[in-house]
């Protein structure tokens, strides 16, 4: 029969023993995930001088994604890739993408005569020189049709340009009327809606909100605020009392 002593002695080798398999186990399980966090990082290759395609299958051999940021102009081949991020060599997780830049080739055309063109006129134009529709822009001016170009950059008969982007102002026609916006709270919703159409506007939209003490139907609260510059095309919110 084994004394209390040996009793306390094989406890105590026993939780030492669980202790230390406990231990190893820990450090295995972190080696492990260690080993898998380095195993999902690769050295991103160099794409650059590739074929678009050649560069999308190197780097998906790699587990690495590819996207085209831009195509520009360049003494470089056309659709080859001439620009990368991340550069080559530096490390990435598997699943990451690369950010290129293809070149279009040597520019070989002229940017065309756009201004005074529909918006619709000038696209088609682009399209037949292999330029793009860049940024547009858009302003009231008065004494030109709706969606008619009035700039463009570059400018008309430009050649030395790197990208096919050409950037346009587009008239938006003679800006409608303008207004001071009333205040339309203590007034009833209906007579609210006379006052706006007196003047071309109209409430865009309207909520029924709880107002103790307030009667069902009167104004509370109204965006834009009185004083406001508006005119048709200006949305027009009210809070109604339910």
């Amino acid at each position: 029969m084994p004394t209390f002593r040996e009793r306390i002695e094989w406890i105590f080798r026993l939780t030492l023993i669980v202790f230390t398999l406990a231990s190893v186990a820990f450090l295995s399980a972190l080696i492990a995930v260690r080993f898998a966090i380095q195993g999902r990082e690769v050295a991103m290759p160099d794409v650059q001088g590739a074929k678009t395609v050649a560069a999308q299958q190197l780097l998906q051999g790699r587990g690495i994604g590819m996207k085209v940021e831009d195509r520009i102009y360049n003494a470089a081949l056309a659709d080859t890739v001439i620009r990368q991020v991340p550069l080559a060599g530096t490390r990435v997780k598997v699943g990451q993408y690369a950010h290129v830049v293809i070149s279009l080739g040597p520019q070989s055309s002229t940017i065309p005569v756009l201004e005074q063109r529909s918006l619709r006129a000038a696209r088609i134009e682009l399209l037949r020189d292999r330029l793009q529709v860049g940024e547009i822009s858009s302003a009231y001016l008065a004494g030109f049709p709706d969606e008619t170009v009035v700039q463009q950059v570059p400018a008309p008969g430009t050649t030395d340009v790197t990208s096919p982007h050409v950037d346009l102002l587009v008239t938006l026609g003679t800006r409608p009327p303008s207004y001071v916006m009333p205040d339309l709270t203590s007034t009833p919703l209906s007579d609210a809606g006379s006052k706006l159409r007196g003047s071309g506007l109209k409430i865009t939209k309207f909520t029924l909100t709880p107002a103790p003490g307030i009667s069902h139907g009167i104004v509370i609260a109204q965006t834009p605020p009185r004083g406001a510059r508006v005119d048709s095309q200006t949305s027009i919110e009210l809070q109604v009392a339910q």
